[in-house]
């Protein structure tokens, strides 16, 4: 992730190593929305797709041909976010010019609403009334929260909404939505993701997940230890959490290349009647260490060049082919040392030099931008 794009939106994180998938929030006028940013194989700005929350969707309205003007003559990612971030102030400035006082039956009726509810599940108000936190539990017994703005119209307009979900859930309320048909919708979309949470939550019980370090409800990507430096990340679809999900492993080429023809090979024994974990054991034949099995595994190693185990939020993702050595790098320090290298050489998008602790050759495959 470049330094200007997390200086424009440093909710927006990153999803995967390539650089193709951004989730997170973009932020103007103390307010944030949800977005998710997905370039395509060639990481061509152009042809990026855009998926973003019902409050952004209906803010931007008017503005969606300066949207994809932007991003058709944007150069790369972070000055697109910064053009969005302008036109998204402008429009929030137009369209959120100052709202009447709330009427006087404005506060009764969401007591009243609130009391309908139970007090028991109201986590939080402003001193203004205008914004509120709700609890709710899932089956499962996860609790989650509702974020709850209310506009001086309510209950006469549904109220602004936000809730830690995958992007590829979304809920549209109804004009007069009420905070009870917002809580029975929510759990509704929280029981349909039940399954999606029982495999991930499996994951991060039973195997040791090196990114995120704190995964959120809304994540649907792991990256798991599987021991001899290498690691695989997979990013589980929440919509169909028993099929396979995409998968692409990382590490040292003599230990991922088996573990890549076990899931080419295997790939036909995938049952979805399995839980995920269980899959993932069965086609690649082996067993996921716990991080009380690694804790003092290379896996928590520092860069062998900038001596520090995280660099911003990224950790060692690099290894040197060596088996004797396999010391592991950041992907940004080792293409600065190659890169720096008077005898390194780049054919197509991968640069070859030397590992810069057992001087044997030593490449790394390229992004279009990569760091």
């Amino acid at each position: 992730m470049s330094a200007g794009l997390h200086s424009h939106c440093p909710m927006l994180l990153p999803q995967d190593l390539s650089g193709r998938v951004y989730d997170g929030f973009i932020g103007a006028q103390e307010k944030d929305f949800r977005l998710r940013v997905i370039l395509p194989t060639d990481l061509q700005l152009q042809s990026a797709r855009l998926e973003c929350s019902w409050q952004l969707k209906k803010v931007l309205q008017g503005y969606l041909h300066v949207v994809k003007q932007r991003l058709q003559q944007s150069p790369d990612l972070s000055s697109f976010m910064l053009e969005l971030k302008t036109i998204l102030d402008t429009a929030l400035r137009n369209t959120n010019s100052v709202e009447a006082s709330p009427a006087p039956q404005y506060y009764s009726c969401l007591v009243k609403d609130i009391e309908n509810l139970g007090w028991d599940k109201l986590l939080f108000v402003d001193n203004e009334f205008s914004t509120i936190k709700l609890k709710v539990a899932d089956s499962s017994g996860r609790e989650h929260v509702i974020i709850v703005k209310l506009g001086a119209r309510y209950p006469y307009k549904a109220p602004d909404c936000c809730v830690d979900l995958p992007v590829a859930f979304s809920i549209s309320w109804t004009p007069q939505s009420n905070i009870q048909d917002i809580y029975n919708q929510v759990f509704s979309a929280l029981e349909s993701l039940k399954d999606f949470w029982d495999a991930l939550d499996e994951i991060d019980s039973k195997t040791w997940v090196l990114e995120p370090e704190k995964p959120t409800r809304s994540a649907t990507m792991r990256r798991i230890a599987i021991g001899n430096n290498a690691s695989i990340t997979i990013d589980v679809d929440p919509r169909h959490p028993s099929m396979l999900p995409e998968c692409y492993f990382l590490g040292a080429d003599h230990v991922v290349q088996p573990l890549k023809d076990k899931l080419n090979s295997n790939v036909h024994l995938w049952d979805p009647e399995s839980g995920l974990l269980q899959n993932l054991k069965d086609i690649l034949e082996t067993d996921f260490p716990s991080k009380s099995d690694f804790e003092k595994s290379d896996f928590t190693k520092d860069c062998g060049i900038c001596y520090a185990y995280r660099l911003d939020s990224a950790i060692p993702d690099q290894v040197c082919d060596d088996p004797r050595c396999a010391q592991p790098f950041h992907r940004a320090c080792l293409y600065e040392w190659l890169n720096g290298l008077p005898s390194s050489r780049q054919s197509f998008n991968i640069i070859y030099g030397e590992c810069p602790y057992c001087t044997k050759p030593i490449s790394l495959k390229l992004l279009n931008k990569p760091f």
